[in-house]
């Protein structure tokens, strides 16, 4: 189990930025390489323009890279933002029955109901119900598959995967801190050297915003804002709040919630569908691998902040450019870079004798990666965990002290 970390300031020097700074990058380039071509799917399944697609991509980048910036620099703690990916998935999909001025309504309508939310007090009452020993069971249940993922790249490009692991290992034993750093540095200069990362046609543009008038339907309402709603609420807030509680911080959900949600409100009419705090990608920053003091970790949601506005400055070239990388290197960075993370939820899943076979049935329930009614993993691997917990307790979980 871990303890909370104040968020007493410390003064930060100048080799305290190297590790924190590539934790935000990693990060920002797991996001980008690993889900953002969803967002270019389900813009031309809508038929969007180039401009409006564009507006998309600047829209969603700068919201959540400020978002981040703020939250990081207010509460001193590493608080990753991101767009919803469950809900970009579920767009590809709901966006062609849509006029899109009424799914930009929608987005605003949903984006509303995060604030007041947020405001309510009621969802940090709930995450703070959750026993350690489900929400470790969980988290790495949902990281599992980005562990194996480091791995199973091996069978289609087995000379950088294998180069990255063997980095890793060596980098491990002997410098433990520059692990990450290294497999990033040594996996870019392999992609350069084969030439499989041509940058040679690259020309940064600058994006411009797109503003769309929103509309409002019952029928968006129905089918798109409710489901976005509780698609980005049980997919990416609620384990992003034990990630970060999980690593020992512990500002409240209450003004996350609120701050992304009101940045969602202001860029829905330039096309951002829904952004949040991170769950994967922030657990990247999170752990000891951003930094060995957790006091200055919150440099490495600076960081992510940084780079997720310098994307949306420059629009759709530079995303282009993250998601040009192969496949096997984003999975296999990825996988290696929250190694950390799965052992240690795991060892804190089985710390507690008591909760242990919860927390296991927990593990187990979120790696299967449950879909039903549309709802994903995490939230069915959480609803599964408690049920277990209660009927093995005789008894529901009981409200934890701030």
């Amino acid at each position: 189990m871990t303890t909370a970390h104040a968020a007493t300031p410390t003064r930060i020097r100048p080799h305290d930025l190297l590790h924190p700074v590539v934790a935000g990058l990693i990060s920002v380039i797991v996001n980008y390489g690993g889900t953002f071509i969803l967002v270019f799917q389900a813009a031309r399944v809508a038929g969007l323009s180039p401009a409006l697609t564009a507006s998309w991509v600047w829209s969603v980048s700068i919201g959540v890279g400020l978002t981040g910036l703020y939250l990081s620099w207010r509460y001193r703690e590493p608080i990753i933002t991101a767009w919803s990916t469950p809900a970009a998935a579920f767009l590809v999909t709901a966006l062609p029955t849509t006029s899109y001025a009424e799914a930009v309504g929608a987005y605003m309508l949903s984006a509303a109901a995060f604030v007041v939310l947020g405001l309510s007090s009621y969802f940090d009452r709930i995450i703070r119900l959750i026993p350690p020993g489900i929400a470790s069971g969980l988290l790495a249940g949902i990281l599992l598959q980005f562990g194996i993922g480091a791995f199973a790249g091996a069978s289609l490009d087995p000379v950088l995967v294998t180069l990255l692991i063997v980095s890793y290992l060596v980098l491990k034993r002997f410098s433990a801190r520059y692990a990450v750093v290294g497999i990033l540095v040594i996996g870019l200069a392999f992609l350069l050297a084969q030439g499989r990362v041509d940058l040679s046609s690259l020309q940064l543009q600058l994006a411009m915003p797109v503003f769309t008038l929103p509309a409002f339907s019952l029928n968006a309402t129905l089918s798109i804002a409710l489901p976005l709603f509780l698609i980005t609420l049980t997919g990416q807030y609620m384990p992003g709040m034990l990630v970060l509680r999980n690593d020992g911080f512990k500002t409240s959900a209450d003004p996350i919630v609120t701050v992304t949600g009101l940045g969602s409100l202001l860029m829905a009419p330039f096309g951002s569908h829904a952004f949040n705090i991170a769950a994967i990608t922030a657990a990247i920053a999170t752990g000891r691998a951003a930094h060995e003091d957790p006091s200055k970790r919150w440099i490495a949601g600076i960081a992510a902040g940084c780079f997720y506005c310098l994307v949306g400055v420059f629009g759709v070239t530079l995303a282009a450019v993250f998601m040009a990388f192969p496949a096997s290197f984003i999975t296999t960075l990825a996988g290696l870079a929250l190694l950390g993370t799965i052992g240690n939820n795991l060892a804190n899943a089985v710390a507690d004798p008591a909760s242990r076979e919860a927390a296991l049935i927990t593990f187990l329930a979120s790696a299967a990666n449950i879909t039903l009614f549309g709802i994903g993993g995490a939230f069915w691997g959480l609803i599964i965990g408690l049920i277990a917990h209660t009927i093995l307790n005789g008894k529901l979980p009981r409200l934890k002290s701030t």
